[in-house]
């Protein structure tokens, strides 16, 4: 029989010395160690896929003056990042570790949530419906797994990126709701430390609304916390109400001012200047002192700022109405929202009103410095923060996210510069393949030929017994090529494939990869005529790249792209444009029920799928896209060209050049091709 063991005095217990603490699974690993976030093994570098300065760029494809000092008021070009911001923040701290000066989440916290959503077609007399993206749903959902335990885990991480990239003296606001405000509490005291939480802001985000069963949900709370004691702080004031100035300013002291009289005595005896007898009043024998030195309160006497009560109290100190910017701000927020016709609605279902963010950059930053959202959704933080002159990044794992945030920020520079006021450039970037080799490194222990393995099941085809050149799998009667986990392909790639199914006897080969080089549908025509075998492109979807991920994604081919190019002459210049010729996107994240409609009407009329369009007209392969031109449908305005008004006659030279066409479906899925352009 085991001995028993006495606890005490002189031996506690050890449950009896454990500290407070919020535990979940994936907390702390086999041997009790807490988890940390592997930084060196997430970091890898970013991509930088365009360059947008869209004014600057619009004159000077057509020979308008511009005025560089007003795009740039100094070197930083703004951030719109592609990826999964736990990646993307190990990125970042490289280059701003401790230099972000605010950082604003509305991170996911609705588990049952719908994340379908509306999107217009064509001139917005009829919509669909756009699935989010399948990683998307694994992010915001899936992630909810192993119960709360899996969020916690990964909102912890990413909070503990966050406030390492966070400045001393700077601020973080977290956004969320019921579902688990009270848990994230406890992790960001964890984080950050109790004691640097500063407040928890109530947000009446929306009217009544009627539940039988329940207190109707109708605010959001925003949990502020700093990384350190000082921080940047402006006061925030709402204007006064018309009671609320009748009733505290309605004294008048014969000057036409309006003022309210406020306390001039502070509870607690003092033996300064403060705390003396004032014109035969001593304070200090009710225990209390003056708010200011006696000769101060002779200064402002003389001014006429004290009120002396008829009744011969205390003297107090004359606050006129003029002098206040308003009611200091509480941390309950009734009066910002965003009703379903405001102007700056854009069709984003989780979209926050711009007078919510405009409060918190102007309370905890100042002109000039970074401000970070993480979470990015709609670019609502980027559009306020550009228009009050702060720099910003911003980042989220959302496909129609990044598409959304880039339209959005190019009407903001629009609108500044028309207004002549300063702006800056913004630059896209994602992680590319890096992130692909990470998921190698990190989820397939590093085997090299483990993601067709994958990509094959996912794909539901069977994998070769040994490759035939480069066939690896075969799906009914079709081969199957899957490209290399960091490569692109490119023509001479389709041209070995074509050629090895050709010889292999197969009528169909289906070519699988991460990234198509520009043009290649084109170059697959001739291939299937000289070799007799149809070529499907089809993507591979990121989804797959999700540790816990069983059921398959949507393998959708690549959408169909056709331009040309459109000479004029202007007196004796020629001058070029582009046209869209054919347009057939790719519906990868149309609803199962609704893709055979939608795809008959994408035949008939594809450009009604163009949400955006956009022009490099010299393009560099390998170098960032640059905007010379757009146009993009906006809410308000669902007409499109189908023909750019550029005029571009910027060539250095006569010769032949390399436009690059860009084009964004309304779900968000972007198709690029090149265009010869000939200016001899």
């Amino acid at each position: 029989m085991a001995k028993r063991i006495n606890y005490g005095l002189d031996n506690p217990h050890p449950l009896s010395q454990l500290k407070t603490e919020l535990v979940w699974e994936g907390k702390y690993n086999e041997y009790g160690e807490r988890r940390t976030v592997d930084v060196a093994g997430c970091s890898m570098p970013l991509q930088k896929i365009e360059t947008i300065d869209e004014p600057r760029s619009r004159c000077q494809a057509t020979g308008d003056m511009f005025n560089p000092a007003k795009a740039h008021p100094d070197d930083f070009r703004n951030m719109l990042i592609w990826g999964d911001n736990k990646l993307v923040m190990a990125s970042l701290l490289k280059d701003f570790k401790g230099k972000i000066d605010l950082i604003y989440i509305d991170p996911p916290f609705d588990v049952g949530a719908d994340f379908t959503m509306d999107v217009a077609i064509g001139d917005g007399s009829e919509t669909t419906f756009k699935d989010q993206s399948t990683l998307e749903m694994v992010a915001y959902r899936d992630t909810w797994g192993r119960g709360v335990d899996s969020y916690l885990q990964i909102m912890s991480e990413r909070l503990s990126l966050m406030k390492e990239l966070l400045a001393g003296d700077g601020s973080i606001y977290v956004h969320c709701d019921w579902h688990v405000g009270h848990s994230l509490k406890t992790v960001l005291d964890e984080v950050f430390g109790a004691a640097h939480f500063r407040n928890e802001i109530v947000w009446k985000r929306t009217t009544a609304r009627s539940d039988a069963h329940t207190f109707n949900h109708i605010h959001d709370m925003i949990l502020f916390y700093s990384k350190g004691e000082s921080i940047a702080w402006n006061r925030q004031y709402t204007p006064y109400k018309e009671d609320q100035v009748e009733k505290q300013y309605r004294r008048e002291d014969g000057t036409g001012r309006l003022f309210q009289p406020i306390t001039l005595i502070v509870p607690g005896v003092r033996n300064g200047p403060s705390g003396q007898a004032w014109r035969g009043i001593d304070v200090a024998a009710r225990g209390d002192h003056w708010k200011y030195a006696v000769d101060e309160l002779d200064r402002l006497d003389a001014k006429g700022k004290v009120y002396w009560p008829p009744n011969g109290e205390i003297p107090r100190l004359k606050q006129y109405l003029d002098d206040m910017p308003g009611m200091p701000l509480q941390s309950i927020w009734m009066d910002v929202g965003l009703s379903s016709n405001a102007a700056e609605r854009i069709g984003y279902d989780t979209q926050k009103p711009e007078a919510l963010l405009e409060r918190i950059i102007k309370a905890s930053s100042n002109e000039g410095d970074l401000v970070a959202d993480l979470f990015g959704g709609s670019g609502t933080t980027g559009a306020v923060a550009e228009r009050l002159g702060r720099r910003w990044i911003m980042c989220d794992l959302g496909r129609f996210a990044i598409h959304t945030s880039r339209k959005r920020m190019i009407e903001v520079q629009r609108k500044l510069n028309e207004e002549e006021k300063p702006y800056r450039a913004f630059d896209v970037y994602n992680l590319g393949r890096y992130e692909r080799q990470w998921w190698q490194k990190a989820q397939l222990n590093g085997a090299d030929g483990e993601h067709r393995k994958v990509v094959l099941g996912f794909y539901k085809a069977e994998m070769l017994p040994e490759p035939i050149g480069p066939l690896h799998g075969r799906k009914g009667r079709a081969f199957v090529h899957v490209d290399a986990i960091d490569g692109m392909l490119t023509r001479d790639d389709v041209r070995a494939v074509a050629k090895a199914a050709h010889e292999a006897g197969a009528k169909e080969v289906h070519c699988l990869a991460w990234e198509f080089e520009m043009d290649l549908r084109l170059v697959c025509h001739e291939l299937e005529a000289a070799e007799g075998v149809t070529i499907r492109l089809i993507p591979i979807p990121r989804e797959i790249m999700e540790k816990n991920r069983t059921n398959p994604p949507p393998f959708l081919e690549v959408a169909v792209l056709e331009a040309e190019p459109v000479y004029k002459t202007e007196g004796k210049k020629r001058v070029v444009d582009i046209k869209l010729k054919r347009f057939m996107p790719s519906l990868a994240e149309v609803p199962t029920e609704e893709l055979k409609a939608l795809k008959e009407r994408a035949v008939k009329s594809g450009f009604d799928f163009i949400d955006f369009w956009a022009v490099d007209f010299n393009y560099h392969d390998g170098k960032p896209f640059e905007h010379h031109w757009q146009d993009y449908r906006t809410r308000k305005d669902r007409s499109l060209k189908t023909v750019s008004d550029a005029a571009y006659d910027k060539y250095p030279k006569p010769g032949v050049y390399t436009a690059c066409v860009k084009v964004v479906d309304v779900f968000g899925c972007d198709t690029s091709i090149t265009v010869k352009v000939d200016t001899r």
